[in-house]
Order: C-alpha cells, then sequence, then structure tokens
C-alpha cells in the first residue's frame, strides 16, 4: 500500500511539474521579441535581399525562428496597400519594423507608428522624403539606409551616354505612385538638358503600361533608357530586360541584378549589404538602441556593371575608357 501511495505521489508530482513547464514553454515562445517586415513587393525576386537580411541578423545575434520572429506583410507593388498592411503590422505589437523597398513602404510605416521603432532601406533622401530631420541625429523613430537615389541619375545618364554616344532622346521609366518619381525625373532632364539631349519620363506601374511606355518612347525617336530604382520594377526586370532588346533600347539600370540578367548596365550601391546593415540596425534595437542615436546610412561604394554580351546583341561599339572604369564586365 505504501508502494502504491508513493507511486501516485510521484505521478502527481510529475503532472505538476509537466502542468508548470507547459505554460513557461508557451511563454518562452510567445516572448521571443517580433520584428514587422513591411515590403513594398513581393518576396519573389526578393531572394537576394532577404538572403542579406538574414546575414545581417545573423551578425547582430539573431536567427529567425530560434531568438527572434519575423511576421512579413508584402504589397504585391500595390502600394496603396501599405497603409492597411503597416496598420496590421504596429496591431502585432513588434520591437522593430523593416520598412522594405523605398519611399511608399517607410513613409506608411511612420505614419501608422510615432512610438515603434522603424528601419527603412532604400529610400532615396531620407530627409527630402520627410522621413527625418538629420541623417546623424535621425531623432524620431525612424533611421535606415538611403541610396542616393536622385543624385546617381545624373551619374547613370552620363555612363549611358557614354555607352550609346548616337543616343540625342532619352526616355525615363518610373512609376507615378513612388513618391520620388518627379524628383527622379527632374534630375534627369537636368542632365539631359546639359548635354543638350532631350528627356521623356515614362510612367508605368501596370506590366502593359511598362510595354506602352517602350512604344512611346520609340514612337518619339528615343534611343536609350533609365530605369528608376524604384522596386515594383526589380521584381519585372526580366520583362523590362526583354522589352529593352526586342526594341533595340540600350537601358541603365541601377542594381547590378539588372545586367546579371541580361540588361545592359547599372550603377548604384550594393542593394544586397543594405537590408544586411539594415537588419543589423533593427538587431541593435532589439538589444536596446533607439533609433533617435542610429544615424542613416548613406552608401560610399558604387558599382558601375556592364553586359558585354547585350552590348554586341545592340550593336554598340564599347569605348575602352568605359571598359576601364567598370567595376564588373560580364561576358
Amino acid at each position: 500500500m505504501r508502494d502504491v501511495r508513493r507511486r501516485e505521489l510521484i505521478t502527481l508530482l510529475g503532472c505538476t511539474v509537466a502542468a508548470a513547464a507547459g505554460p513557461r514553454l508557451s511563454y518562452a515562445q510567445r516572448a521571443l521579441p517580433l520584428i514587422g517586415f513591411l515590403g513594398g513587393v513581393s518576396p519573389i525576386g526578393w531572394e537576394n535581399y532577404l538572403a542579406g537580411f538574414h546575414r545581417g541578423l545573423a551578425e547582430a545575434g539573431f536567427v529567425e525562428g530560434q531568438n527572434v520572429k519575423i511576421e512579413y506583410r508584402w504589397a504585391q507593388g500595390r502600394y496603396d496597400q501599405l497603409p492597411a498592411l503597416a496598420a496590421e503590422l504596429v496591431a502585432r505589437n513588434p520591437a522593430v519594423i523593416v520598412a522594405s523597398g523605398g519611399i511608399a513602404p517607410a513613409q506608411a510605416a511612420k505614419a501608422a507608428t510615432s512610438s515603434i521603432p522603424i528601419v527603412f532601406t532604400a529610400v532615396p533622401d531620407a530627409i527630402a522624403d520627410g522621413l527625418v530631420g538629420s541623417l546623424g541625429r535621425p531623432g524620431g523613430n525612424l533611421t535606415g539606409m538611403s541610396v542616393l537615389a536622385t543624385a546617381l541619375v545624373a551619374k547613370r545618364f552620363e555612363l549611358l551616354s557614354v555607352l550609346a554616344p548616337k543616343a540625342t532622346v532619352f526616355g525615363m521609366l518610373v512609376n507615378p505612385n513612388n513618391p520620388g518619381a518627379d524628383r527622379e525625373v527632374s534630375a534627369a532632364r537636368d542632365a539631359a538638358a546639359a548635354r543638350a539631349m532631350k528627356l521623356h519620363g515614362l510612367a508605368a506601374t501596370a506590366e502593359s503600361e511598362i510595354e506602352a511606355a517602350f512604344a512611346d518612347l520609340v514612337a518619339r525617336d528615343g534611343r536609350a533608357l533609365i530605369v528608376s530604382t524604384d522596386a515594383s520594377f526589380n521584381i519585372r526586370r526580366d520583362r523590362i530586360i526583354a522589352l529593352s532588346a526586342r526594341h533595340a533600347i540600350p537601358t541603365m539600370y541601377g542594381w547590378p541584378e539588372y545586367p546579371n540578367a541580361g540588361g545592359l548596365a547599372s550603377y548604384g550601391p550594393d542593394l544586397t549589404d543594405q537590408y544586411r546593415l539594415c537588419a543589423v540596425y533593427a538587431g541593435r534595437i532589439l538589444r536596446g538602441a533607439k533609433p533617435a542615436d542610429l544615424p542613416v546610412m548613406q552608401p560610399t561604394k558604387f558599382q558601375f556593371v556592364i553586359n558585354l554580351k547585350t552590348a554586341k546583341a545592340l550593336g554598340l561599339e564599347l569605348p575602352p575608357t568605359a571598359l576601364a572604369i567598370a567595376d564588373d564586365v560580364i561576358e
């Protein structure tokens, strides 16, 4: 009888411990810090950047599913959906929100909360875009990475005019839903006017509008094109590259993913590294840093990439000087 009671006591104690351990395990899972990831486009085509983001998290000591959770919201290029998606993330009360893919996600996140820390990526000009008051001391709940997109338009125009010296009429493809589109077109027009050339702004959101923009450029006797760094174009890069080839339009892009996929050339910073640095900032915030004290980072290195095979297909005779200054020549 004594042994039976002893076994019952052990069983009771075991159940009590298990019951107590269960809630603790569940609580530990719930207590993982949460990152809300607000993307302007789609994870498809964003794999390299997401890989860079997770590398940065690892550098900061965080691994998704182990000691941090991430909830993703993707607008699929429909920027009008961003405010609702940002509100959904804010309702989840994350420790930090990452606004991915330019001005529109960053502005949507800013409008949704003034208290949750926000780290943005790939914004053209954080001050002009109304995100921060100072690059060195942002002062609010936002900080992140700038890509100097507007400032680099003139350099892209210059390089494209070297690669396509016979072109006198240029186009610039922009997404009119991007708050920075007008600034980029204005910068391109200034660069064209300085060389006594013409530039036409070409607006497109849907894929059918991109095709129409190419037809419009050809009808205006356009012979070269600059593609804005808008994230919605990045996920449609294969289509844009195909249209450039079909119409024999030398085209300059902002990211090396384009010439790597068959586009003519690109000039700009390493966007994958921007996402790595963004994650490092997110990790620092998770460990207690305040975005107000984290300076907005700007790129200091830029890559000029040329696809030689595409240049030959377009009938371009590239000057030795262009090849000499290229950081990467794809053959």
